[in-house]
């Protein structure tokens, strides 16, 4: 912890609670020593830095006009509320953030009850916060709900179909637009701050009552037009028109940094009588309050440890090349011979190499905003008319589209082709950003390829693989992070679909992996051969259709079969173990055992400890052919002890 030199104020805060005792004139210094020691921490454990400067002077503002944790304040995505945990009782663990064993990096219900809804996924927290609200008001309490949302998290559609909902229900609900591109606010300044304390007022907010209450006297158009006449006329002065047509009464915009702006109209939106939505527009900027960050392209966003001084970043040379690179790379190539080749992202363009083929193909690549469901069908209509739509998505934000993916994509057959980035453990981010399901969510969908890079070159492969399969929906998944340094080849070749390979022959053992677990099965083979039992190694390379053939060759010769995969149980193994029980090939005596992540949630931590927790590493796959081939418990223990 820093030393109380360094934050006095900071010093004497332990919960909100403490926060609230202080004088309001104290406030400004104490966003300042926050916003220090959070650089300080996030120095130390690298994470999501911009957006939590940008929002400083915001969280203690909010935690010092409403009763946290009575009052209910939920931040959409999270990835902004380190400073709310400093402020709620976790300071002492801040510099434990991402880390195993840790704090997690974003909301977590498990974690404080000033978190009261966890998120790491975008555009959830008014659809949260009017759920708590109605539970609120069915059960007669009195306490407030704040929602917190980006301006970036408002391009997806579940944002709109909540403050649809909101605004037509008689539910208090307080929304507060964190505003930290500009991309809706005009200028603020004195007037906007004037207008803002104004309209968010009691007296305001009274008289405007009077005369709603006056305008019922006359007849039902003359109602209408004034009721539309003072929205519009707050509208054209503040600029939130659309929010009041969606039922909203809106307050903005204010300067989000500005507590003499923000305290009182806090103050009165706590305050207001009746009921219906508010929302309350904020004007920030991220990255704010540290240069390297105001500075930087991306404000800073996420970031490895850094010297606090410069602001340089300590990211290790890495020894291959990144998956996500290696795609984006190979894309590029197989753009160059093809002129119908588009890339599609949902506003990750960075974080899954799109912005390199932007720089390539400006007019051939797409991000449509925090919009899975849009960003599939309109790939649909891509490949109707002939081109050849790459949907470049997060595993687990491809969830968050599943139907477009059944409806648009699978029973038309079209061909889309899925390039699945954060396949298995993605490491710090923890549980909501883990790509555990798509084997299984995708595999039961007819008709879909599917396939899994082993390594960075069978990623190059499968993206010339994908842009030739020109019937049918595919997807290929890939791991975060570096590959395995293997020798490149210039540009990918097709692969025969439905066909595995065999890495390495044995005959005792044979292991049969489906993604980039191949190196751990390769390792436990050695380990296997050192013991004096022959193991093949195969890569299954497709689940969908599956190499029929090599399982079977697998079952015949080997006393043991060993199924491998970064999956949830339902995935690749169910795939090789129908087939076996269909066929009648589990009736000899062939000792069958599927290795999948666990029936369970995995934390925050470095990928290598989250396969050791999921029991995925080289030992347990040496433990699981030992258990099999009945040696005793003490041997298998020691190995996989």
């Amino acid at each position: 912890m820093a030393s109380q030199t360094k934050t006095p104020l900071l010093d004497r805060v332990e919960t909100p609670a403490d926060l609230r005792r202080l004088k309001e004139g104290d406030l400004r210094q104490l966003a300042d020593e926050l916003r220090a020691e959070m650089i300080d921490a996030v120095s130390v454990t690298g994470g999501h830095l911009g957006a939590g400067l940008g929002v400083v002077e915001l969280t203690v503002a909010l935690h010092y006009i409403f009763e946290t944790p009575d009052d209910k304040l939920i931040w959409d995505v999270s990835h902004q509320c380190y400073p709310h945990k400093i402020l709620t009782g976790r300071r002492d663990r801040i510099r434990t953030l991402r880390q195993g064993g840790g704090l997690s990096g974003f909301t977590s219900r498990k974690e404080s009850e000033y978190d009261p809804f966890g998120a790491a996924h975008s555009s959830t927290s008014i659809s949260a916060g009017l759920g708590y609200a109605v539970a609120r008001d069915l059960a007669g309490r009195r306490n407030h709900v704040i929602s917190v949302i980006g301006d970036g998290a408002m391009s997806a559609g579940m944002a709109y179909e909540a403050m649809n909902n909101a605004g037509a229900m008689h539910s208090r609900l307080i929304v507060i637009l964190n505003d930290n591109d500009m991309s809706i606010a005009p200028a603020v300044g004195a007037m906007s701050a004037y207008l803002s304390r104004t309209i968010s007022s009691r007296p305001y907010r009274s008289v405007r009552h009077v005369a709603r209450e006056l305008s019922r006297q006359f007849p039902k158009p003359f109602q209408l037009a004034a009721r539309r006449a003072e929205e519009y006329a707050r509208g054209l002065l503040t600029g939130g028109t659309l929010f009041e047509e969606l039922g909203f009464y809106y307050v903005g915009p204010i300067d989000g940094h500005n507590l003499e702006h923000l305290l009182p109209v806090l103050k009165n939106v706590r305050d207001a009588e009746g009921d219906g939505p508010i929302l309350i527009h904020c004007v920030t900027q991220k990255g704010k309050g540290y240069k390297p960050a105001e500075g930087a392209a991306d404000k800073y966003h996420g970031v490895a440890k850094f010297d606090v001084v410069t602001g340089k970043q300590s990211k290790p040379t890495p020894k291959a090349p990144s998956y996500t690179s290696v795609f984006a790379d190979s894309l590029i190539k197989e753009a160059e011979e093809d002129d119908r080749i588009v890339a599609v992202t949902a506003a990750m363009p960075g974080g899954t190499g799109i912005d390199k083929f932007k720089d390539r193909f400006p007019a051939r690549a797409f991000d449509v905003g925090i919009a899975e469901q849009h960003a599939v069908t309109f790939c649909g209509g891509l490949a109707c008319d002939g081109y050849k739509p790459f949907a470049t998505i997060y595993s687990t934000f491809l969830q968050r589209a599943y139907d477009q993916v059944v409806h648009d994509i699978a029973i038309q057959s079209l061909p889309v082709r899925f390039a699945i980035d954060r396949a298995g453990m993605v490491g710090a981010d923890g549980v909501t950003h883990q790509g555990s399901y798509d084997i299984a969510y995708l595999g039961t969908l007819p008709g879909f390829v599917l396939m899994a890079a082993a390594d960075e070159a069978e990623l190059v492969h499968m993206v010339a693989t994908a842009a030739r399969i020109d019937d049918r929906p595919s997807a290929f998944r890939y791991p975060r992070g570096e590959g395995l340094g293997v020798e490149m080849p210039e540009r990918g070749t097709p692969l025969e679909i439905g066909k595995g390979r065999i890495v390495r022959e044995g005959t005792k053992v044979a292991i049969l992996s489906y993604g980039a677990r191949l190196g751990e099965a390769v390792k436990a083979a050695d380990d296997l051969a050192a013991r004096g039992l022959s193991t093949t190694v195969a890569d299954a390379r497709f689940a969908k259709p599956l190499d029929e053939e090599l399982v079977r060759r697998l079952a015949r010769e080997h006393e043991v079969l060993i199924t491998l995969e970064e999956g949830a149980v339902g995935g690749f193994a169910a795939y090789v173990l129908q087939h076996l029980a269909t066929t009648g090939m589990l009736d000899a005596g062939l000792k069958l055992r599927p290795m999948t992540l666990p029936d369970r949630f995995i934390d925050h931590g470095k990928p290598y400890d989250q396969y050791e927790e999921a029991g995925l590493n080289a030992r347990h796959i040496v433990a699981q052919a030992l258990q099999a081939l009945g040696y005793n418990d003490d041997v298998v223990s020691s190995v996989s002890a």
